[in-house]
């Protein structure tokens, strides 16, 4: 580990930002928005996605200013993704903004395609299921069955295979595609996309079939390898961010929620039980956002660490979020379990995250090998 310690206290960039997505997101995609379009047939939501993207920039982030983008780091991208998940935001902000341009960063990609995404005209999605994690072999559902006769001199190839439960998917306009091969490749195609019911509705996940379409090389071999790797390190790690700000809405909620509610005369949040609850809920969402800001710190520096940093937030992040979204539901009592509260969309958002990019053992298992933690 390094002895230099980042400082993880918000910037006042980080801040600015903060407050104007939280103020969109307030305006125009309150949780009672969400509820309805999650019942809807149209789960994303397009305009507010334009409105996220291109008015407050948040899809070129990542993006350098050569290339039409804020030139940002992890570290704003972090803060937005806190926001977005607070109100469980129905945008493709992780898919795109973070992961699949994390894939083209590293990839050096250079046909304009990254300044079409940071005005939010173009959106991408990395064709990787969601429950994958950094340190996964590379992806191999998807193999290159060559050029036909027509495609020669064109550097295009030809994909077939199947790729299930990708994440962000649904709204992009192209899939950087993860191909088996020799070499191994990343290709940028338009394919076909079938939705499937989700557990978390407000990030639908959706199936990939590939019948011989055609892909355009972005990198091969061991680029493409570390544009994966790239780019599955970026979604843990902003993830985490995002589960921290899902489990502070919660947390909010339930304080709010019990100040409120009376039995016996009584607010039912001064009954010790709750309050001592409500107190080691605080420690540990403090805990969390401590373990995703050192994270995404890593990552906007380039830090040796950032692996040890992912691994350790997004394992701890996701029990805490799935803890704040169940003490929410149970602390809300009856109306905590109806459909029309918005409760149970966090509860399912936290469980859907825990899994998304790695499970939290997955994670407690590759930094025990990160940090030489031997066996048991």
């Amino acid at each position: 580990m390094s002895d230099e310690i980042p400082d993880l206290l918000y910037s006042d960039a980080e801040r600015a930002l903060s407050d104007a997505l939280a103020s969109l997101l307030a305006d125009r995609g309150g949780l009672d928005k969400v509820l309805a379009r999650v019942e809807s047939a149209q789960t994303y939501d397009d305009k507010l996605w334009q409105a996220v993207a291109a008015d407050l920039g948040c899809a070129g982030l990542l993006i350098p200013e050569r290339d039409g983008g804020a030139g940002a780091s992890y570290r704003e991208a972090a803060a937005a993704a806190e926001v977005l998940g607070s109100h469980l935001a129905p945008v493709p902000f992780l898919g795109s903004a973070v992961v699949a341009t994390a894939a083209l960063l590293s990839a050096g990609f250079q046909d304009g395609l990254l300044a079409k995404m940071a005005d939010g005209g173009v959106t991408a999605a990395l064709a990787v299921s969601f429950a994958a994690g950094p340190g996964s072999a590379f992806p191999a559902s998807v193999r290159v069955a060559g050029p036909k006769p027509a495609d020669a001199g064109t550097g295009v190839a030809r994909l077939r295979g199947m790729v299930s439960g990708v994440a962000d998917a649904l709204p992009a306009s192209v899939l950087l595609v993860p191909a088996d091969g020799v070499p191994h490749g990343l290709y940028l195609v338009g394919v076909a996309k079938a939705p499937v019911t989700s557990l978390d509705m407000t990030r639908q996940l959706c199936d990939l079939s590939f019948d011989d379409a055609p892909g355009t090389l972005i990198a091969s071999g061991p680029g493409a390898e570390r544009a994966v790797e790239a780019a599955m390190a970026a979604g843990a790690g902003i993830l985490a961010a995002e589960q921290t700000g899902l489990a502070q809405r919660c947390l909010d909620m339930t304080v709010a929620y019990v100040k409120e509610r009376k039995q016996f005369a009584r607010p039912v949040g001064s009954f010790q039980a709750l309050k001592h609850r409500l107190a080691d809920l605080w420690v540990s969402v403090t805990q969390a956002r401590a373990a995703s800001r050192y994270a995404a710190a890593c990552l906007a520096t380039g830090s040796a660490d950032a692996k040890v940093a992912v691994a350790l937030a997004k394992a701890y992040c996701s029990e805490v979020a799935v803890l704040a979204a169940q003490e929410c539901v149970q602390m809300h009592g009856g109306i905590g379990f109806t459909w029309e509260h918005p409760a149970h969309l966090f509860l399912k958002r936290a469980k859907a995250d825990s899994i998304g990019f790695g499970t939290a053992d997955a994670h407690r298992a590759a930094l025990a090998s990160l940090v030489d933690l031997p066996a048991s």
